[in-house]
């Protein structure tokens, strides 16, 4: 299988085109803030653009994409980053459904939002997601049924804002 070597302009636009808003929902389920997702979004395309070597296949590079984005967006969370609140992270969704899921992913654990992500909005395989991780399938398996109940469990309460609408 022969390796694109090099890129032009318009391969670079077409694959920000193609995976702009793959990277910028992993990018906001890993990070929980906007802000730090735009961040996490312009250094992957950064590290693409400058990526000397081309890719196998178009599944390659998808999954370079899904790996860098979630190697940037633990990198943000170092001891320091952790200890910190962002001061305002006013998102605008298209729908009440879409800020309330955003609502309750923002609740998991990292691991748990970065898989629930990747196998329902990114419909990846729980093979494609253990690659992506460095996880085996058994540990990917684990973490999406641990997730389902932990927001099952959440839903049964109702929307984290919920009283706020009363």
């Amino acid at each position: 299988m022969a390796i694109q070597s090099f890129r032009t302009d318009d391969d670079i636009d077409e694959v920000v085109e193609r995976y702009s808003s793959m990277v910028y929902r992993l990018a906001l389920a890993h990070t929980k803030h906007a802000h730090d997702a735009e961040d996490v979004f312009q250094d992957v395309f950064l590290r693409y653009v400058s990526r000397p070597r081309g890719f196998e296949s178009e599944e390659h590079r998808k999954a370079w994409l899904i790996r860098v984005t979630i190697n940037r967006g633990r990198s943000l969370w170092s001891a320091w980053f952790r200890k910190t609140e962002p001061l305002s992270d006013d998102m605008v969704f298209e729908t009440q459904e879409e800020g309330d899921l955003y609502e309750y992913l923002k609740l998991l654990p990292q691991k748990y939002r970065t898989v629930i992500h990747l196998f329902y909005c990114e419909d990846l395989s729980v093979r494609q997601i253990g690659e992506a991780l460095g996880a085996k399938e058994s540990t990917v398996r684990t973490w999406l049924t641990r997730a389902r109940a932990i927001l099952g469990e959440k839903l049964k309460g109702g929307f984290p804002d919920e009283q706020e609408r009363l």
